[in-house]
């Protein structure tokens, strides 16, 4: 098993390193094109961070991520040891169900990515998935301990479907709370707040568990779960992404320069991609309170 997982890792290594592009040769959006245009040197990786910790909306979203991953972190830790001391015998089976949220998660996360692009409703989807959560995490606190393994195979897998489907909303939504900033960034920030919460969970609910059992150990998360809910409830959808690209789609000679054949070839001059980015600037006042100036 070791060597399969450290064959795969390889392959995935030699992939990035020879295979993906560090960028694409175009921006794939007006938003971006202008991220690109700002000039390297001014950008400063502390600053963004102060930055976007005064984003209110932001900071919101950077609980209330870390409320529910953190959740998904502990129940998956934990979901052997709860599986055997309600069904003793079944580890075989505790496995499976770990299968099975795997599997209904990379469904969810495919569904709602699809349905976030169509719509760009970011706020809905990401508040009604987060409900979703809430409750399946409670109806699967509920039937744990009917003695019925099919139905924690079901509970289960629906849990995983919006749990895991939650991920991706949770970056798209920073990308577009957090726009002109760099997404590895937000990401990453969002990233930090999941292991935090996570670790704090999982010893936590562990110890609840030796305790009370585990009804007692999945209330508490139910709990933080709901509490996420209403957090997420808070968040303002104020879609700077979305907005930009809107604003510069509306810009004629910003966009008359940017769609030009020298454009497409690459072939600015440093004066012109100024220029370029002086008239897309204009268009989207976010820029300029972010303080990106080439």
């Amino acid at each position: 098993m070791f060597f399969m997982t450290a064959g795969v890792a390889t392959l995935l290594f030699i992939l990035v390193v020879f295979v993906f592009q560090e960028k694409p040769p175009y921006p794939p959006s007006r938003a971006q094109a202008m991220i690109h245009l700002a000039a390297p040197e001014e950008y400063s990786y502390l600053q963004s961070i102060v930055r976007l910790f005064r984003n209110v909306n932001f900071v919101l979203l950077i609980v209330s991520y870390g409320l529910n991953t953190g959740c998904f972190y502990a129940l998956s830790t934990m979901l052997n040891r709860m599986v055997v001391l309600n069904y003793p015998g079944e580890e075989l089976n505790a496995g499976r169900i770990g299968l099975t949220i795997i599997v209904s998660g990379m469904l969810g996360a495919l569904i709602t990515g699809i349905w976030l692009d169509r719509t760009k409703m970011y706020k809905q989807t990401t508040l009604m998935v987060y409900i979703m959560s809430f409750v399946g995490m409670v109806i699967y606190t509920f039937t744990l301990d009917l003695g019925y393994i099919w139905v924690v195979f079901v509970t289960a897998g629906v849990l995983g479907f919006f749990m895991t489907g939650y991920l991706p909303l949770g970056f798209e939504f920073a990308a577009e709370l957090t726009y002109p900033e760099s997404e590895g960034t937000s990401s990453g920030l969002l990233n930090v707040s999941a292991q935090i919460f996570g670790i704090i969970f999982t010893i936590s609910q562990g110890q609840i568990i030796d305790d009370f059992g585990t009804r007692a150990g999945n209330l508490f998360l139910c709990a933080f779960l709901f509490v996420g809910t209403i957090i997420t409830a808070f968040i303002k959808p104020d879609l700077r992404r979305q907005r930009a690209n809107l604003e510069n789609e509306q810009t004629t000679p910003a966009n008359s320069l940017f769609n030009s054949p020298v454009r497409r070839e690459g072939l600015l001059s440093s004066e012109e991609r100024r220029e370029l980015f002086k008239r897309l600037q204009a268009s989207n006042s976010q820029i300029m309170n972010y303080g990106i100036v080439p």
